[in-house]
């Protein structure tokens, strides 16, 4: 079989559909080993499912395999930390990248996907991205499923274990976690701007 590897670009309002069943594959499929059933049924609900503002702000990718999507993952200018909760007073506000990091948001690969590096792509896509705009710091809000490619991906823990309620009252243990956006990732997006 030849297998080439996923190509990634930037998602729109319009793949939205597409996204979803990724979505709530990726939670179904992966939550398992570290939440409950009732939890895992509570994230499928209001965690897998696209966030227009992420779409609509060209801070979104989606890696394709065949023009399937078999990842997806972005981050934010905005304040707004996770999908899943219920809007709160000044989530659409835009961060100051002098002083506030930028948030990487909705991570999700297909379980048959996992273990093959895309996690890796689309931070490193984020971190290009976040630096050409000026941040110099991400932070993220992790799901216990997602903590072991973060903490790989230079991510550390900036707080304990704490619950994050969904809309439906469920509370999902997850961990708060920071990466200073090294110097060659700076490199990497001076480069291609200049290009």
């Amino acid at each position: 079989m030849n297998w080439s590897p996923p190509t990634l670009r930037v998602a729109t309002l319009a793949d939205a559909p597409a996204l979803e069943p990724l979505m709530k594959q990726s939670t179904a499929g992966l939550f398992r080993a570290y939440y409950d059933f009732e939890q895992t049924q509570s994230a499928v609900r209001f965690v897998a499912v696209p966030d227009p503002a992420l779409l609509a702000d060209g801070t979104y990718f989606i890696l394709e395999a065949d023009g399937e999507p078999v990842a997806c993952g972005g981050w934010s200018r905005r304040a707004k930390p996770y999908m899943g909760s219920e809007d709160a007073p000044g989530d659409d506000r835009l961060l100051d990248p002098a002083t506030e990091a930028a948030h990487i948001r909705a991570m999700f690969v297909r379980p048959d996907w996992t273990r093959l590096g895309l996690g890796r792509r689309i931070l490193v896509a984020c971190e290009v991205a976040a630096y050409r705009e000026g941040f110099r710091r991400l932070d993220l809000v992790a799901t216990l499923s997602g903590v072991p490619l973060y903490r790989a991906c230079g991510f550390t823990p900036t707080a304990e274990v704490e619950d994050v309620e969904l809309a439906d009252g469920m509370r999902l243990p997850c961990l708060a976690m920071t990466k200073t956006i090294d110097a060659g990732v700076g490199s990497v997006a001076e480069g291609v701007s200049a290009a």
